[in-house]
């Protein structure tokens, strides 16, 4: 055990020892619990980020939602994921020095989905009509609520009309949607707190129905998670007193209900995480770190704990086929994507050869995206299979430091020299973000300015799920450097860990699950410490891809470290011990 987890530690199985068990821990749930296909475990989420399935969202949120309802899949969960459609999206391109967004109409009936149905909402003295649409698989569905008007993810202002109209449209239409198909939810996830008022309706649909308001609160509260992905409240928007009048208590019929939610007003203002808190009595944050120093509090002042599940990825969806078939092979992993009882020592099969053949396999995937995306100079780039390449892949926010590694460019500029690598920035800037469009632009011009770095320093716009896989599977070193303590958890590093790339990463997020000691850790007082041990760190890589046996020892310190942390049928799992516990 490590200082720096504070007395945490990950079993690397979670009780969890062998396929067997875990598919009767599974069935215990689905017919012990009355989990099935008409009463499943529904997940309500304004953002999915699943673009085979026409949905496009704007990072790690929407990329989760896709991943646990992939995972549900897999381990025939029935689960039904709860998301608006929106018709409009956008697209970044890079022109003229600056970020230009495009927005593209989408239809969803070239994705694959099914009307079922119109239900509405009333909003300003006006009935507004949704059309419910429907995708299904084996186990699993995703059922979304859509209409012309209903506008692109995230559009207008956090506490804007706009903004309100969706969120109540994804809790009292999507309601509706589920009762329209016969379904009746036994469980219910709230995907942060825009969704509350999925909960809020049923709720009010308990005490309409004639059972006593207290005995409805506490049934809710008992069937309800919120998991929550930020972490200060402060930071939350806020709505009025007269926007919950317009768009939501119209939705209202118990009068109960009505008056318990205008009692949470304080001087006609709201915050949806006080009463999400209010309405979910089980709470999970998404790393160890996240549960431990989130900063939410209830109405009554008092700070809110959450339980500690820390986000997973669908190890299919987003590892190189090579690679997993390696991992079941070796039984590293089990058929479930668990890793096996012996998997840290099954990981000595991992050599040097074999993570230059599946970074050979990699880098042709890399390529093909890239033959279609040129850099900031229109340059269309394609790399040899033992170039170096290190790359940042992640939303271009404050938190997230994309500018660090610029710190000294010409620091940077003799890294790349020394190890003839390349560096890749990837991600997308909020639209509206200007400061961090300012920050984009000025390391762009930084890099311009020097004719080496311009040939070796490349971003490339619009990034998106198909540009994250091919980074992931073909490059060598991940760069993460959030500000300690701002990152929640995080997934982009652990797609990088999956693929065999090494980590350069601060303490934070789900990192801080495991030990510094199972990645290149960047530590330092202030961000002039922090830019030269990451350089430090950046050398050290180099080097390790020139060292076969240094190369394979720290990549099999890295899985043996974060396999248990990375695998969504763990955070799967983990979920379920906490909805259902035996």
């Amino acid at each position: 055990m490590n200082d720096e987890n504070d007395g945490y530690f990950y079993h690397p199985l979670d009780n969890i020892e062998d396929a067997e068990v875990f598919e009767t821990a599974i069935d215990r749930r689905v017919f012990n619990r009355k989990l099935s296909p008409d009463r499943p475990y529904t997940y309500w989420t304004l953002e999915l980020y699943d673009q085979e399935n026409g949905i496009r969202g704007g990072g790690g949120l929407g990329v989760l939602a896709a991943d646990t309802r992939r995972v549900a899949e897999q381990v025939k969960v029935p689960f039904v994921l709860i998301t608006p459609f929106y018709p409009s999206q956008t697209h970044q391109r890079w022109q003229d020095g600056e970020i230009i967004d495009d927005h593209i109409s989408v239809d969803y009936h070239n994705y694959g989905f099914e009307k079922v149905g119109d239900v509405s909402v009333k909003c300003c003295g006006n009935d507004c009509k949704l059309e419910v649409i429907e995708k299904s698989f084996e186990n699993t569905r995703i059922v979304a609520i859509t209409e012309p008007n209903f506008g692109e993810l995230y559009s207008g202002l956090s506490g804007s009309d706009h903004r309100l109209y969706q969120e109540v449209s994804l809790g009292f239409g999507g309601y509706q949607a589920l009762k329209l198909l016969g379904l009746k939810p036994a469980i219910m996830q709230l995907n942060e707190v825009a969704t509350f008022f999925a909960a809020l309706v049923r709720l009010d649909e308990l005490t309409s129905n004639g059972m006593d308001f207290y005995e409805a609160v506490v049934y809710t509260r008992k069937h309800t998670l919120y998991t929550n992905h930020t972490l200060v409240q402060a930071a939350e928007a806020e709505f009025s007193l007269q926007q919950f009048e317009n768009f939501v208590f119209p939705n209202l019929k118990s009068r109960a209900v009505k008056k318990w939610l205008a009692d949470k007003f304080a001087d006609n203002k709201i915050k949806l995480s006080s009463v999400t808190i209010e309405i979910a009595e089980l709470r999970s944050g998404v790393s160890k770190l996240h549960a431990r120093v989130a900063n939410y509090h209830d109405i009554a002042g008092e700070r809110v704990k959450f339980k500690a599940i820390t986000n997973g990825i669908d190890l299919r969806k987003w590892i190189l086929p090579e690679i997993i078939k390696f991992y079941h092979e070796e039984e590293i992993l089990d058929e479930f994507d668990l890793p096996t009882a012996n998997f840290a020592g099954n990981l000595k099969a991992l050599s040097s050869d074999l993570i230059l053949g599946f970074k050979e396999i990699g880098r042709r995937i890399l390529n093909e995206e890239l033959s279609k995306r040129p850099d900031q100079n229109g340059k269309i780039l394609k790399f040899e299979e033992r170039e170096l390449i290190f790359d940042f892949k992640r939303r271009f926010v404050d938190y997230k430091r994309p500018q660090l590694p610029f710190k000294d460019p010409m620091r940077l500029k003799e890294i790349l020299m020394k190890y003839n690598a390349h560096y890749i920035i990837a991600g997308r800037v909020h639209t509206g973000d200007s400061r961090m469009a300012k920050i984009l632009t000025e390391i762009l011009e930084v890099v311009n300015a020097d004719d080496f770095l311009r040939e070796h320093v490349h971003y490339i716009a619009d990034y998106d799920e198909k540009l994250a896989y091919a980074l992931s599977v073909g490059s060598n070193v991940a760069i993460n450097v959030p500000i300690v303590g701002l990152e929640a958890c995080g997934t982009s590093w652990e797609k990088d860990v999956g693929n065999l790339n090494l980590l350069i990463s601060t303490h934070d997020g789900g990192v801080a699950d495991g030990s510094t000691s199972d990645y290149l850790s960047v530590r330092g007082m202030g961000e002039d410490e922090e830019a030269l041990e990451l350089y430090r760190r950046m050398e050290e890589a180099g080097e390790a891809w020139r060292n076969g046996e240094k190369l394979s020892s720290l990549i099999q310190k890295q899985l043996s470290g974060f396999l248990p942390v990375i695998s969504g049928a763990r955070m799967l799992k983990d979920y379920l011990d906490y909805l259902l516990p035996e």
